[in-house]
């Protein structure tokens, strides 16, 4: 079923984000933690994606073991990064004929071994090409964009955010499913803008619960999210009194309280970023009150 009707029939709701794994022999440890993150009952889950050849296909075969054979209602992501016409229409006919009816469409960041990656040389330059793409071709398919909060690490401010964000609605973005953030304020405020321009799509807020301090630095390097002072600093005494171990329950209070006030301020649901740790998702959502 298409995301925003889900989202029609059940919210509040816990949605799932997960990495598979590029080796296939690490393929059934990824499966075990799907099935038991299952009973947090999830509207939706996620899947990241490869661009171009053999990660790709990975990512088509787990989307489709997730709808067949797990019950998961997928929401595939599609990146601009070395994309051409002919390969998206191919992927996302195969999506639709496994009966996934969801896409995310993202520009995608640039190869890790070309930082200069050219964008705008592709067929796909921005996540709005691809989204228009894709509902043109594919007018079924319930399309997901992205959003930021905070402003992402290559716009000059929050203004020009919203300005792309109301782009990639209109060129066929169905609902938004936001980047990490820390502080709800960003959130509640980049919905009150949006609807002040005139987008009321579904917009899901993301959020990572912070396990350790090395995972924390490396995935806020890559997204340029920022953390609250109080935070970062009941994080870093955690970690000189009791290592990760304290670090993790520091970060997994905080989601918990950060995702509680989402949702009982109003925010449509909640989505995961699960790391692929059952462990702390399931401790999160056995204390949410829905």
């Amino acid at each position: 079923m298409r995301i925003p009707e889900l989202i029609d029939r059940r919210s509040p709701f816990l949605s799932l984000e997960f990495f598979p794994p590029k080796e296939r022999e690490a393929w059934p440890k990824f499966f075990e933690v799907v099935e038991r993150l299952k009973a947090l009952d999830p509207l939706f889950a996620s899947v990241t994606y490869g661009a171009g050849g053999g990660t790709q296909d990975n990512s088509l075969e787990i989307v489709r073991r997730l709808k067949r054979d797990m019950g998961l209602e997928p929401l595939a992501h599609l990146t601009c990064v070395g994309a051409s016409a002919s390969r998206i229409e191919e992927f996302v006919s195969a999506l639709r004929d496994a009966d996934v009816q969801n896409v995310l469409a993202l520009r995608g960041d640039p190869p890790k071994n070309n930082p200069d990656f050219d964008f705008s040389a592709g067929e796909f330059g921005h996540g709005s090409d691809l989204a228009a793409f894709i509902k043109r071709t594919f007018p079924g398919m319930s399309v997901g964009v992205t959003g930021y909060p905070e402003p992402h690490n290559e716009s000059a401010s929050i203004k020009e955010d919203l300005h792309w964000t109301k782009v990639k609605v209109e060129s066929g973005g169905d609902f938004i499913v936001t980047q990490l953030f820390f502080d709800n304020r960003l959130y509640f405020d980049f919905v009150e803008r949006l609807g002040g321009m005139g987008v009321h799509v579904p917009v899901v807020p993301g959020v990572l619960p912070i396990l350790s301090i090395k995972s924390a630095k490396f995935i806020l390097s890559l997204c340029g999210a920022s953390i609250p002072g109080k935070f970062l600093a009941a994080l870093e005494s955690a970690y000189e009194d009791g290592g990760d171990e304290a670090v993790r329950e520091v970060g997994l209070a905080y989601a918990v309280r950060q995702s509680q006030e989402l949702i009982d301020k109003g925010a449509p649901g909640v989505h995961l970023y699960t790391l692929n740790k059952a462990e702390a998702c399931l401790e999160i959502g056995s204390k949410l009150k829905m």
